[in-house]
């Protein structure tokens, strides 16, 4: 097992669930299911990174660690970089960042992207995707696609349908060409922590504003994000009401009442 620490950054404000880190789950807080699972990975050390003081404090009354950081980060990628900093990890240390609402990530899937950073010296961050299936969400803006090179890295991530089956797509739109590369990307990343230092100091990227996905910066600068594939999709975050409904169900159904 290589060395690798967690952060979860746990936003409290949310436009559609207000207060989404603290929302309960089967008798913990939301951001506290995420924990767990991402102390399940082998992780050297987890952190949840808030800029709320009931988050630390309901972290903390739960066992775990926790820092109160600026309200002001623009990205969930900047307030990794201030953890880095205030616990002065080294440049070459593996970061994962598990987002504060993903509470059935597999913890396999954590420590195979950062296994992926560390085996894969010229990346600067690793990331995980997986195959596109159907047609629906191919053309959906809200699945985030990219596309990879011969060796997994990733030469482009957008919302639109890519890559574009020209003479398919002429003649039916509705189902996907069987050798399509289309990929779905999972929001997970993995960073070295020199990198994250350098992150919050790099321009923002036309193309990063436009699609409005923040690891376009790094390839619009030049560093290389490898992607590892995944054999299935995982299971969605809680990003609605509706999303917090499911995995009540979820943990409600693994947890019967006596």
């Amino acid at each position: 097992m290589i060395p690798f620490e967690v952060v979860v950054p746990a936003r409290y404000a949310s436009t559609r669930l207000p207060g989404k880190p603290l929302a309960d789950i089967g008798g913990k807080p939301m951001v506290v299911r995420t924990l767990e699972r991402a102390q399940a990975s082998g992780a050297r050390s987890v952190w949840v990174a808030t800029d709320h003081a009931d988050v630390e404090a309901a972290v903390r009354a739960c066992g775990g660690q926790a820092l109160l950081t600026r309200a002001d980060h623009p990205s969930g990628t900047d307030r990794l970089a201030e953890v880095v900093d205030r616990l002065g990890w080294p440049d070459d240390a593996i970061v994962v960042n598990v987002q504060g609402d993903e509470p059935l990530i597999d913890p396999a899937v954590i420590s195979a992207v950062a296994r992926a950073l560390a085996d894969d010296p010229e990346a600067a961050i690793a990331t995980a995707v997986h195959a596109i299936h159907s047609a629906e969400d191919f053309f959906n803006p809200a699945v985030v696609k990219v596309v990879a090179d011969q060796n997994d890295n990733a030469l482009y991530f957008s919302r639109a349908p890519m890559p574009w089956a020209r003479d398919a797509f002429a003649r039916d739109k509705s189902v996907l060409p069987a050798a399509l590369p289309a990929l779905r990307h999972v929001g997970l990343y993995a960073y070295r922590a020199g990198f994250l230092r350098r992150y919050a100091g790099l321009a923002p990227s036309p193309l990063e504003s436009v699609e409005m996905l923040e690891q376009l910066r790094a390839l619009w600068h030049g560093y290389r994000i490898k992607l590892i594939r995944l054999a299935s999709a995982p299971p969605a975050g809680v990003d609605t009401p509706e999303d917090l409904a499911r995995v009540r169900a979820f943990f409600d159904a693994a947890n019967p009442p006596r």
